[in-house]
């Protein structure tokens, strides 16, 4: 069964993109409350699997806006702080709180995981999958890269080249 795709994004330039590549609906958290939004889309229910990249109090407040029995997936901590994490909001409704850590993954299951980056590699190569590039620096610009990065206004993968 189809189900629609939401997303997060800090401008509306970046929600637009998103738009082209397949999104749904779009909250822009700058200017909207996601939680509150989220619930306003899915007419009360919320959402069935939130995945947050962020960490920190994006995290928590995500719990606001999983429907029941949704699962919360957290893959990284952009915002780079820890979570205060409350179990009681997630057993009120029977919600799930999964972590992903791709090191943790490839120091316990290494060829699965190698096989799986192989196999999205060549899916990319095959053009089955397309990897969005924002920029292309040379190593010798590190740290305009990182500059670049640290300013969100990235959109999609920084690339750095010998």
């Amino acid at each position: 069964m189809w189900q629609p795709h939401g997303s997060t994004a800090s401008s509306e330039q970046k929600l637009e993109r998103l738009s082209e590549l397949g999104l749904d609906h779009g909250i822009n958290y700058a200017s909207e409350n996601f939680v509150q939004r989220a619930r306003e889309l899915t007419d009360g229910r919320g959402a069935d699997v939130i995945i947050d990249s962020v960490g920190g109090q994006t995290l928590v407040d995500s719990i606001g806006a999983l429907a029941y029995r949704g699962s919360l997936v957290s893959v990284g901590l952009a915002g780079r702080a820890g979570s205060n994490i409350e179990a009681r909001d997630l057993w009120e409704k029977n919600n799930a709180l999964h972590g992903v850590f791709l090191g943790g993954a490839l120091r316990n299951e290494y060829p699965r995981v190698h096989s799986m980056i192989a196999d999205l590699i060549g899916r990319v190569g095959n053009r089955e999958l397309r990897a969005v590039i924002d920029r292309t620096f040379p190593l010798a610009e590190a740290a305009a890269a990182h500059a670049h990065i640290k300013s969100r206004q990235a959109f999609g993968r920084v690339v750095m080249t010998p």
